[in-house]
């Protein structure tokens, strides 16, 4: 069974980094999402060779995915993933940033699906992510640090 464990702080070097996704907030206040065939989603993805660092990949991310361009990015933390199966233990990263420019919507520069664009509160995130209690508190800690910075 799989397991997470939500971590402060930079991730060690010695543990492979699988995915980056950003928590991104509009002037409201407000968290971006996309919708991917009714299903709510943070935006970002695996790093790339050509990423230089995870900002990269982020940025990168959220143009290929959104066609939106981000700002004052941090990093919040990253959940510890065990599959349990003798593989290591791998992470997933979680930034926050601001939103810088939106472009007009086009299909996913990697697979071609076009995905719809919101935003939502905080509150209504935690609610479509459905993520539990993990995130929950990625959400919540988002927030603060999103209020610390911007």
């Amino acid at each position: 069974m799989i397991s997470y464990k939500w971590c402060n702080g930079k991730i060690p070097k010695d543990i492979e980094i699988k995915q980056v996704y950003g928590i991104v907030f509009n002037e409201d206040g407000n968290i971006f999402l996309r919708i991917d065939n009714g299903i709510y989603k943070l935006t970002g993805g695996r790093p790339e060779i050509e990423d230089k660092s995870i900002e990269d990949t982020l940025k990168r991310e959220f143009i290929e995915e959104a066609n939106i361009t981000i700002k004052n990015i941090h990093l919040l933390g990253y959940q510890l993933v065990d599959e349990n199966n003798g593989i290591k233990p791998y992470a997933q990263v979680r930034m926050i940033a601001q939103i810088d420019e939106i472009f007009e919507n086009r299909p996913d520069l990697d697979n071609g699906k076009l995905y719809k664009r919101v935003f939502k509160s905080p509150k209504e995130t935690i609610e479509l992510l459905n993520w539990g209690k993990v995130g929950k508190n990625q959400i919540e800690e988002a927030v603060k640090l999103a209020k610390k910075y911007y």
